[in-house]
Parts: C-alpha cells; structure tokens; sequence
C-alpha cells in the first residue's frame, strides 16, 4: 500500500499503474471537506516519494463518484468575509495543481455522480472515461456562488468558452452521451467495463502513444481564441446567461461570466487567482447565503421525511374521491410513480374528467419524449374508475378530493369509512378545513389525516401532511412515506385552520387588500413585489388561485384568526367576488384574461377593476414607496410563519421556509420567511413591526422575535 487514509488509498495495480481511490469512511458519498482535502495533500506527496508510478487511475469506492464539496462546511468559511474566502481557497487551488503537475498520466474514472468539486477533481486528470450510467456537471450556480476548485479555468480550456458556460450557467448535470459529445469525457464505456478502459488509457499514455502531457498544457495555457473572438462569445453569452438570471436576484451567474472574462487570457495559475476572487464576491452575497441555506434545508426535510419509515405500513393499493382536476392529478401522480389507484366518482362525466386529466399530463410527457407510449399504456392501466366501493376493501389509503365543502365532506369521509378494512388510512385533500374537526364524523379517527396536494398536482413539490387531535403516528408515516413515493416532498404539520401555508399566505393577501384600501395602485404592488422575486404579484396570484377560492379561504381564515383576519372593512378581493370576477376561472378579475398566440391566457387592464377598487378605498390611487410596499406585505407573512412555529404548527423554521419556498413561491434567493427575517437581522425587523403596529395585530412583532431580538438570536447560525 503506497498511501491508506481515512478518505484515499493508493495501490499498485500492475505495470506501474496504481489506483488512487476515493472512500470516505463513515460516509455514504465522497464530498471535499476538510479531511478529504487533507488526505488529499498527504496522498499526492506519497505519490510523489514512489517513483515506481508510471500513471495513476483515480477511482471510488463509492457508488457515486465525488458529488461536490461538503456544503455544511460553507457556513464557517463563507461567514470570514471576501478576502479570508480568497485565501481559504488559494490553499485548495495549491492541492488541486500539485496533483495535475504529477509528471505521470493520470485517468479518472467516473463510475458515477461526479459533481461540483467532483467533477473539478476529474478535470485535474489529463483523460476522463466515464461509465455510461453516470453523470457529470457544475451546479454551483444553484447554490448562489459558482465552481471555485479551478472549474471555470480547466472547462473553459477544456471544451471552449461557449459549451463551458452553458455546462455552469445553466447547471444541469451532463449524462454520458452529452459529456463526451463536448469533448468533457475522453471515452464512455459500460460500467463493468470502466476500470479496464481506465487502465488502457493509462498504458496507452505510458507507451507515449497518447500525448499526455500536451492534453495538459491545454489547461494550463490561455483561452486559444484571439480578444475579439473572445468579446463575442462573452456578449453572445451575456445576453442569453443575463436575460434569464436578473443580477439583482441572482448575482451569480454575472460573476461567473466577469470572472471567465478576465481569466481567458491569462495562465492556470493567474487566472485561478480570478477565480477565486470572483469566487469570493458570489460567496459573501446574501443570495449565495439564503440559496446554500435552502439546499441544507432541502436535506433536512428530507432525513426528517425518512424518519417515517419504519412506523409506515404498506401501501400498495391506493384510492381517490373526486376524479376532477385535483383527483385526476393525484391519481396520475401515484400511477407515474408506480402506485396502482382507483378513482372513484359518482358519475360517468366526473370520471371522464379525471382520466382525461391523467391522460393529458401523459401525453404531453410522450409529446417530450420523457415517457414512451408502451409506458404511458402502463401507467393508465395503474388508474382504474369506477361509480362503486366495491374494489375498497382491498384499499391501503384513500385520499379524498371531493368539494371543499365541511358537510359534504364528512358524509364522504363517513361513508368511505364504512366500505374500508379497519386499517386503512384514509386522508382528506382538505386545503382549509380543520383534520380534527372533519374526524369527529369517523369511529376511527386515528387512522385518520390530512394530506393537502397543491394546484397543479403534477408540478408543485409540496404536500402538507396535518396531523388531527387523534390521528395516529402511523397514520402520519404511511401518509409521508406514500407522499415521498409519489415524488412529493412532504412536510407533517399540526391541524389548525390553513394548516401552514394557506395560515401563511392569507394575511399576504390581507395586507394586500389594505394596501388597496389605502390607495395602493394593484398593477405597482405587484410589479413592486415581481421585482422583489415572487414569480407573481398578489393581484395576479389571486386571479389565479381563483378569486372565489380565496374568499372561501379568507372566511375560513377569518373564524380561525379574528384578531388579525377578520378585517373591518370589505376588501378588494371580495368586493371582485361579489360581481362574479372569479379571475382566471372566468378571465375576468383584476386583470381581464385573453388567449395569446401560444393559446395560453395572458392578463390584460380592465379599467372597471380600478373602478372597483376606488370604490372602497379610502384614499384617493397614489404610487407608494416601494419599500413600503415590501415591508408591509412581507411583515404580514413573516409574523404568521413565526407565529406558526410559537404555535408548533410546525416544528422547524427550516421546514417553514422549505414550506413557503416550495408551497406559494416565496423567492428562493431569499431563502424563506426565517431566512429573510435573519438577513433583515431580528432587531431590525421587529423595529419595523412596530413601526407599521398601527395598521393592526397582524403587524405585530410576535413575542418569540422579541425574545430572539433580546438574545441577540437568530433561525440559523
């Protein structure tokens, strides 16, 4: 053994070839943290000291390759400030260099994910061969920053300017076929094969019938492009990178292309050094802070999620109630993820709407060539209709999507009751409607829970699953197991009305309704919080989700909520209910609603929507400060999501902003409700409380910000 680390072993294979192998001890996956970088520099010096290595293979014992840097450590480094970030990574540039300078041949080979740090760690060999199964890319963008372990240097190099931006700007992992199609593979081969092929290139290097060493000082010279071939790849690509990433909402992408800019010309070494300041400018942005936040919390909710698992039981047979829309989109979802479901209706016309809806989604996947015919055949043989419960008994779970109507839903929910076995679960769709209350029509409300899909079914992430006063903790798993199979993300929330999100977004639409009052032009709050990053302003958003939908919610909300959801004067939005502007149910609302030339409905002014809203305003339309308009719409959403962990809704402010991001579009630049709070920083933010109090509770600063402010605490950190 010529090296044994915790992380890395190096071998000798045979000829002069030794493996150096990538294996993380007590890890399921490689990643670059601080003892796989000082393993890393210990391994290199050992293959330096042997001078019988010919060439090396880089391999791991993993079954993914290396899938980046460890993002928990970022927290620490990043939180240095600019330049201790630059000098944090001139270190690892050191690392990564030494061993591209390893006067051998060096072979990756890539038996699986090989991302971020991973794959830069493929990029300092001098040929990559890949397993035909794997995949490999830069992502970091995702992340707010951009590749920092040389990444922007070696690709560029590697397979020009162009390829290299689309591969980090847009950030989608390269398969196989992609990879060597640009030239960032040398050769695919079959995975049984990889070591073998690895190996083969190494000899050929060894036997000179490779030039090694001239592929590496393509990595290690300029950009082979002239200046002002170089000014037009990068305007080329400023305008399409910059048109789909606003700078001000994700400085990333613009720092990357800067970076690249100014590195092209100059050697390895000098233009890592941009790198790493460009690097550290994208790091200390408070986009990078909330975006690597985000994706810690997605890891979070995820093991949360896993936790369930062993209190589940099996679901193999599934049903719906309610084959519209909703019921027709869950009943796809289970069935393209593999769960057999039965749709129930009371009419033929119902049950034609709900396989149509299914055989809608299906089709459009085939049209992309995301699922073949025979597949779309299998999955709709996996939804069968049918008028009766005679097929019930063998049912593992129902989930009911009838009308979101309290009396109706309990005569379902009863009725279902008795056609079931005593164990199978049964869940309501229920949007706004209390778990506990809706129970108190079963004789077995522990297997009893709420498991609230969002609209539509097939594209948003989220499902709440809402605990009721007796459901059960196995009710509870089964339902979040059988989510996560359906390829949701699922969130266990206690019951109370609007469970978290609707809780959450109803004063939004409150403060919005105020605003109204107090002589807010619609189309600037939306443009103003557009701008802000939500993908759509609240006028917009309420057209939507369906004006009516709203008003219902907002009555709900109102009962649950009086002290901060009832208001004292009619609203804009009901006042659009009450003269039938539904919103995109009816293309009219605030905004009128006409077909485009793609046939998709594009929002148009109706002045009679102003004339609405200036009959119930107390003051005359004015433009507002922007500002003002964000801190009241956002301290009106923010104070809830707080309140609903003081209220143990739900358990963790990571799951909250998880919630929020992935349930109503909160900007995920910013993080989340908690995560905009810190960067705020929680003095500062309930000073503002209290400066906008005056309009009513739901502007208060909770009490657990107060404590927090008091403590000088924050969510995260």
């Amino acid at each position: 053994m010529i090296h044994a680390g915790n992380v890395i072993t190096v071998q000798m294979l045979s000829d002069g070839i030794a493996e150096f192998r990538f294996d993380l001890q007590g890890e399921s996956v490689n990643k670059f943290n601080r003892a796989t970088l000082d393993d890393f520099k210990a391994a290199i010096a050992a293959v330096k000291a042997d001078q019988s290595i010919k060439g090396l293979i880089v391999s791991s014992g993993k079954s993914t390759f290396i899938v980046g840097a460890d993002i928990t450590e970022f927290g620490d480094n990043f939180a240095q400030g600019e330049q201790a970030i630059v000098e944090w990574a001139q270190p690892v540039h050191d690392i990564f260099n030494s061993f591209e300078d390893l006067d051998i041949p060096k072979v990756a080979a890539i038996n699986g994910m090989a991302l971020g740090g991973g794959f830069e760690m493929c990029l300092v060999c001098d040929y990559r061969v890949m397993s035909d199964t794997a995949q490999v890319g830069l992502p970091e963008i995702k992340l707010g920053i951009f590749p920092g372990f040389g990444g922007t240097v070696r690709l560029s190099r590697l397979i020009g300017i162009d390829n290299a931006i689309e591969w980090m700007a847009m950030a989608a992992p390269k398969r196989a076929a992609a990879a060597l199609k640009d030239g960032a593979v040398d050769a695919v081969v079959a995975a049984d094969k990889l070591q073998a092929a690895a190996v083969d290139l190494v000899k050929q290097a060894i036997a000179g019938r490779l030039d090694w060493k001239a592929k590496r000082q393509e990595k290690l010279d300029p950009v082979k492009l002239s200046p002002i071939e170089q000014m037009m790849a990068f305007n080329a690509a400023k305008g399409v990178v910059l048109a789909k990433a606003n700078p001000a909402q994700y400085p990333a992408p613009k720092l990357l292309l800067d970076s690249l800019q100014a590195s092209s010309s100059l050697s390895r070494d000098d233009a890592l050094k941009i790198e790493a300041q460009g690097f550290a400018k994208a790091a200390v942005t408070p986009q990078a802070g909330a975006l690597i936040g985000l994706f810690i919390n997605d890891q979070i909710v995820k093991k949360t999620s896993k936790h369930h698992e062993k209190g589940a039981h099996p679901v193999n047979q599934a049903a719906v109630l309610g084959a519209g829309i909703m019921g027709g989109g869950i009943a796809y979802q289970a069935a393209s993820k593999g769960t057999p479901i039965i749709m129930k209706d009371i009419g033929n016309p119902q049950l034609a709407l709900g396989m149509n809806e299914a055989n809608k989604l299906l089709t459009k996947q085939v049209e992309r060539k995301k699922m073949t015919a025979a597949k779309m055949g299998e999955t709709l043989a996996r939804i069968r209709p049918t008028l009766s419960f005679d097929e019930f008994k063998e049912v593992d779970i129902v989930i009911e999507a009838v009308t979101e109507n309290p009396k109706i839903k309990a005569a379902v929910l009863a009725e279902t009751e008795s056609k079931v076995r005593d164990n199978t679960i049964i869940a309501s769709n229920t949007s706004t409607i209390s778990i506990t209350r809706l129970a108190e029509s079963l004789k077995r409300p522990e297997n009893f829970v709420g498991m609230h899909f969002f609209n539509p079914v097939h594209m948003m992430p989220l499902v709440e699953v809402i605990r009721g006063e007796k459901t059960s903790a196995e009710a509870i798993a089964t339902t979040v197991v059988l989510a996560q199979k359906m390829g949701k993300t699922p969130i266990v929330v206690n019951d109370c009305p609007g469970f978290l999100v609707n809780r959450v977004l109803f004063p939004y639409f409150g403060a919005f309704d105020l605003l109204l009052k107090d002589g807010a032009d619609f189309q600037q709050v939306d443009k103003v919080m557009e701008r802000f990053g939500w993908p759509m302003g609240p006028a917009y958003l309420i057209d939507v989700v369906g004006i009516d939908t709203g008003v219902h919610g907002a009555e709900v909300m109102a009962e649950g909520f009086p002290d901060r959801m009832k208001p004292d004067f009619k609203g804009a939005i009901e006042l659009m209910y009450e003269n039938k502007r539904l919103g995109q149910k009816n293309d009219i609302g605030f905004y009128k609603y006409e077909l485009d030339r793609k046939g998709k409905k594009a929002k148009t002014i109706d002045p009679t929507a102003y004339e609405l809203v200036a009959s119930m305003a107390t003051t005359e339309k004015h433009e507002f400060d922007a500002q003002e308009i964000i801190d009241r719409m956002m301290l009106a959403l923010c104070n809830e999501t707080v309140r609903c962990l003081e209220d143990k809704i739900v358990a963790t402010a990571s799951e909250a902003d998880m919630a929020m991001i992935m349930g109503i579009g909160f900007p995920p630049f910013r993080g989340g409700p908690c995560r905009y709070i810190d960067q705020t920083g929680v003095a500062e933010y309930v000073a503002l409380c209290d400066k906008y109090a005056h309009l009513g509770k739901a502007y208060e600063a909770p009490q657990m910000l107060r404590d927090m402010a008091a403590n000088n605490q924050k969510f995260y950190g």
